[in-house]
């Protein structure tokens, strides 16, 4: 009985997550939102639309129009997005697409950070590979005679 008690609970709970989560989902405001911090501003100011702050900006009152026009019409967002990327270019996009060419921008920084690490990997073992530890060998009556000198030219630093 207890047991039923705390399934119902838990489920319950879930729902109550699952509607929670979901409120607002598909509210317009949040479309624009999430839009605008997808799209870059194209004055040039190196900015998201949603959050371009530059002042007199000359083309962010335009696309703000026309992202909030495109969410009224109904467009969803990939549609609104390559709208956009057509009429403005690429660049338009905050981040390039997970599609063709444009998961190079993806893959490349960790392939490029990876053949870094391999090859820093085979320099160093390749300038290591034939080096020994310089091993302490017996003296000959020359090295002795060089190490007479110096201990008595310098003394024997009274150790």
């Amino acid at each position: 009985m207890r047991l039923n008690v705390w399934i119902k609970g838990a489920q319950a709970a879930t729902l109550a997550l699952a509607v929670c989560f979901s409120l607002g989902a598909s509210d317009a405001g949040s479309r624009y939102n999430n839009l605008g911090h997808r799209l870059m501003c194209t004055c040039g100011c190196a900015q998201l639309l949603g959050e371009c702050d530059h002042v007199g900006c000359p083309s962010r009152e335009q696309e703000n129009q026309e992202l909030k026009a495109a969410i009224v019409a109904g467009g969803s967002d990939k549609q609104i997005l390559d709208s956009f990327a057509a009429k403005y270019g690429a660049t338009v996009r905050a981040a390039p697409t997970t599609e063709g060419f444009d998961l190079v921008a993806w893959i490349a920084p960790f392939a490029v950070f990876g053949a870094a690490l391999l090859g820093t990997i085979l320099l160093v073992r390749r300038w290591s590979v034939g080096k020994r530890p310089v091993e302490v060998t017996a003296s000959d009556a020359a090295t002795d005679a060089l190490k007479e000198k110096i201990r008595r030219e310098t003394g024997d630093g009274g150790f």
